[in-house]
């Protein structure tokens, strides 16, 4: 056989074999999902009585406009508490295809990342339903009844706003292991985050802004854990560049 035939047979099966190892962890993240989907359905009830005692809304009337509003709401949660827990999976299934191209030291040193991303961002969806939606939550109310409306509250409105407030804080809680990511594969340093802390900083108040109520004890309380966060990220970034300087050197 050729050289070049013999190259591209060998290129072949090492897509091949590439494949092969995407669908195996495919198959387990779909399987893990759907296990997680129906451990969902059946704490789903309890997942919504629970939110349904809390003080956010204790003294809101769940109403329903149409036969399904209260089945989708179900599938839902139970789609979102599958996914939320699909989530770690996902991330190890990533790191365990990669593995065999990382070195000792960037595998051990990578795998801790997934726990703490699981972890900040089930601290992001606590903060933000916790803290921010009540707050929210208490400002419109609020505003409606300083222009006379009558409350009539929908349950797919109700979890509609609920969704898009929380999870993009508990998104926004991922920039410590975005950024130590990104500083170890070299794209980002303590020097350039340096640079552009002012503008962090305007861009962060912009989101705390667009995601609280217009007050400045409100804007505060969004706007300074997101800051907080980016100190702590140039924080990490600044200690891991020192210590692959030194690994290099």
């Amino acid at each position: 056989m050729p050289f070049n035939e013999r190259r591209e047979y060998v290129e072949q099966e090492e897509w091949i074999g590439h494949l092969s190892e995407v669908r195996k962890r495919l198959v387990i993240v779909a399987g893990w999902f759907l296990g997680m989907l129906c451990i969902g359905l059946y704490v789903s009830p309890a997942i919504l009585r629970f939110i349904k005692s809390q003080p956010n809304a204790h003294d809101i009337q769940w109403n329903v406009f149409a036969f399904t509003d209260g089945l989708l709401i179900y599938m839902k949660c139970a789609l979102l508490f599958s996914l939320l827990f699909t989530v770690p999976v996902l991330l190890y299934q990533v790191w365990v295809f990669v593995r065999p191209g990382l070195t000792e030291h960037e595998a051990k040193s990578t795998l801790p990342y997934i726990p703490a991303a699981f972890l900040l961002f089930l601290s992001g969806v606590a903060f933000s339903y916790w803290v921010v939606f009540p707050m929210m939550l208490r400002f419109m109310k609020q505003m409606n009844k300083t222009v006379g409306a009558v409350e009539t509250y929908g349950i797919d409105r109700y979890f509609s706003f609920l969704f898009e407030l929380v999870f993009p804080m508990a998104i926004a809680f991922e920039l410590p292991v975005i950024v130590l990511f990104l500083t170890k594969i070299g794209i980002v340093t303590p020097s350039s985050l340096k640079m552009a802390r002012k503008y962090a900083y305007l861009t962060l108040a912009i989101i705390g802004s667009c995601i609280s109520p217009p007050d400045m004890v409100s804007h505060l309380s969004v706007t300074v854990p997101l800051i907080l966060l980016f100190e702590i990220s140039v924080f990490i970034s600044g200690r891991q560049w020192r210590a692959m300087q030194e690994r290099s050197a």
